[in-house]
């Protein structure tokens, strides 16, 4: 059911965030802790995207030029047998990035395009989880797109279809947290037992939201990083997400919500909430 992580803050390497740490992306793709039922290895493709630039300087969503623009690595192998990644992570640096290990459910292909992140403009994203009855639970949902859209789709997965769905809502203008809260609340009136930790990055802002899969987030002084499972267990900061919530942060503000009651936020110590 794939593993994701995100980071927004001073820029590191691609290396510091996704194959360096104890329990590092990487790690996850061979050994991952908390799947909850959903496959036992990540070994179907994986994906790094980082944004160019300092994106908190400037260039968010929609802006022209390089600064700002999503940008990514995408295998459709196990993300340990690349013997070019350690190098090309060790010489990408940035501020914000966004990265995943994939677990294909079956049925679905196994391909480059299949592999998050997704990628529009600053926007990046990622889905761990399945649709549950995929395609016909959620085909009412196919409406609501342009069939342009429907027609180039990065792949014929639930997961490509979701992006879909939220970048329709990104384009409208519609903020981070309320696109995933959309989507999410669309989709489990069709399909309700689908897994749905969604993950949205656009250089200023980290949004998720947690549907029967494990999520964590550590606030640093400057920086935060949000992850399936802590990249460092012994680090005592990193606080677990509650199911059925929301979580949207910055470098240096997080707040997490029921994700079907936006009025109330959850106390969870540690945290600064908005």
């Amino acid at each position: 059911m794939c593993r994701h992580m995100a980071y927004l803050g001073p820029p590191v390497t691609l290396a510091d965030c996704v194959l360096n740490q104890p329990h590092s992306l990487l790690h996850q793709s061979w050994a991952p802790t908390d799947m909850r039922g959903g496959g036992t290895i990540n070994a179907d493709g994986f994906g790094i995207g980082w944004l160019v630039g300092n994106p908190r300087d400037g260039g968010g969503a929609g802006e022209a030029g390089d600064t700002g623009r999503a940008r990514r690595y995408r295998r459709d192998s196990p993300m340990w047998s690349d013997a070019s990644l350690p190098d090309l992570a060790a010489s990408v640096t940035s501020g914000a990035i966004l990265a995943a290990v994939r677990s294909a459910t079956v049925g679905m292909p196994v391909s480059e395009d299949a592999c998050a992140p997704f990628v529009e403009l600053s926007w990046m994203f990622s889905h761990n989880g399945v649709i549950d009855g995929w395609p016909d639970s959620v085909a009412p949902l196919a409406n609501s797109l342009p069939r342009a859209v429907l027609m180039t789709l990065d792949a014929p997965t639930d997961s490509a279809f979701l992006w879909a769905l939220v970048r329709e809502h990104l384009l409208k203008g519609h903020p981070a947290a309320t696109a995933l809260a959309g989507v999410v609340s669309d989709v489990l009136a069709l399909a309700p037992d689908s897994r749905l930790n969604l993950l949205l990055h656009d250089g200023q802002h980290i949004a998720a939201t947690t549907v029967s899969h494990a999520l964590s987030v550590l606030q640093g002084e400057d920086s935060v990083t949000v992850s399936s499972e802590p990249l460092n267990p012994d680090d005592k900061r990193w606080l677990p997400v509650p199911d059925l919530c929301l979580l949207e942060v910055t470098a240096t503000r997080c707040s997490i919500q029921p994700l079907f009651d936006p009025t109330a936020v959850r106390s969870t110590p540690g945290l600064i909430h908005t």
